[in-house]
């Protein structure tokens, strides 16, 4: 039997490169890609300190990634070995009750499932289900490590922070969390125009990034956080704030620094359960979203990317070879003092 290298999860903190059976078609609709490039993600890191019980032990990591299409089911029709994809990180079907409703991170028989309760795409192989609804096709002329970002961060900003929160011309945005997906909310953000994109940290060295990539004020998370933000507003509060942590004083702090019929777009993936204060909310016409990302915006983002709209290659920061993947967890995970935004893995 063919193997293959792959980075498993063995609980409790602990993970690893092991040899794995090389994986292969198992239904009509399934696509077996040879990976190019996948990434580490925020997530990978909840999971490994157990926020996100449905992954067991044993399970290759990842949900993110670029590769070639090795060979296909009988049922995929819009692919062929050899061509160049990128995989989203949820598996649609294109069929079901919620796909149909555009909700594919809740498909019936997909949504988050690489890396989560099949296996994933920190490997040298991954076997896609629904390939038809679960890749993109990668357009030409545009950096792979930019385009990798279509995978999960760059429409969950768009989805689930700029879209659900409601972003529009001329508003004033706070998004709480400089991290990849903090950043890739920013930029998406500003395809609506609006005038004022508040980026809120602890990391200096993200500040400064966010500032490079448009935002017009940056606020060091602290004592006076809220106090800043209303001295930008005027005392008004945003019109959209975004929550791109994941944990509760992350989420509370959106709360009060939300204006009146503002809307609170939740992105982080939370862990612990957070206080939502109604009674300093309930008057207020306040909205609160929650959402997975649908990867619905993919073959949009592709094209803004191609049109050069979206700076998405300045959020690879650093780079590794599969082999180093473990240095590259360490770096990752120590982002405060390496600088790391997003860390492209390469398997080529």
């Amino acid at each position: 039997m063919a193997t293959m290298k792959a980075l498993v999860y063995h609980g409790n903190e602990r993970f690893g490169v092991v040899e794995r059976p090389k994986p292969t078609v198992s239904a009509p609709t399934d696509a077996i890609v040879k990976l190019s490039k996948t990434t580490i993600c925020g997530t990978d890191l909840h999971i490994l300190k157990g926020d996100v019980p449905s992954v067991q032990q044993g399970r290759i990591l990842g949900h993110e990634g670029l590769g070639t299409v090795e060979s296909v089911g009988a049922g995929v029709t819009g692919f062929k070995p050899g061509d160049r994809v990128v995989i989203a990180c949820v598996t649609s079907c294109a069929t079901c009750n919620m796909c149909r409703r555009g909700l594919s991170s809740h498909c019936m028989s997909g949504g988050w499932v690489l890396g989560n309760t099949i296996d994933g795409t920190q490997a040298e192989y991954v076997r896609i289900p629904h390939a038809d609804g679960s890749l993109h096709r990668v357009p030409t002329g545009v950096d792979e490590d930019a385009l990798v970002m279509v995978s999960d961060i760059l429409p969950t900003a768009l989805e689930c922070g700029a879209m659900n929160g409601g972003v529009r011309p001329g508003g004033s945005v706070a998004i709480v969390g400089a991290g990849p997906v903090g950043l890739s909310t920013l930029m998406t953000a500003q395809l609506y125009s609006p005038t004022t994109t508040i980026v809120i940290d602890i990391d200096l060295a993200r500040l400064e990034a966010a500032k490079k990539l448009g935002a017009t004020h940056v606020v060091q998370s602290g004592p006076d956080t809220v106090r800043q933000v209303m001295e930008i507003t005027g005392g008004d509060g945003v019109d959209t704030a975004i929550e791109a942590v994941g944990i509760p004083s992350t989420f509370e702090l959106c709360q009060e620094l939300i204006g009146v019929g503002g809307t609170i777009a939740n992105v982080g993936v939370h862990g612990s359960k957070g206080e939502i204060y109604l009674d300093k909310l309930w008057n207020r016409n306040i909205a609160i979203t929650t959402r997975q990302v649908d990867n619905i915006t993919s073959p949009m983002l592709m094209k803004l990317l191609e049109a050069g709209k979206i700076n998405a290659k300045a959020l690879a920061t650093h780079s590794f070879n599969f082999s180093d993947i473990d240095s590259a967890y360490v770096s990752y995970q120590a982002a405060a003092e390496t600088k790391a935004l997003k860390v492209i893995i390469n398997f080529e």
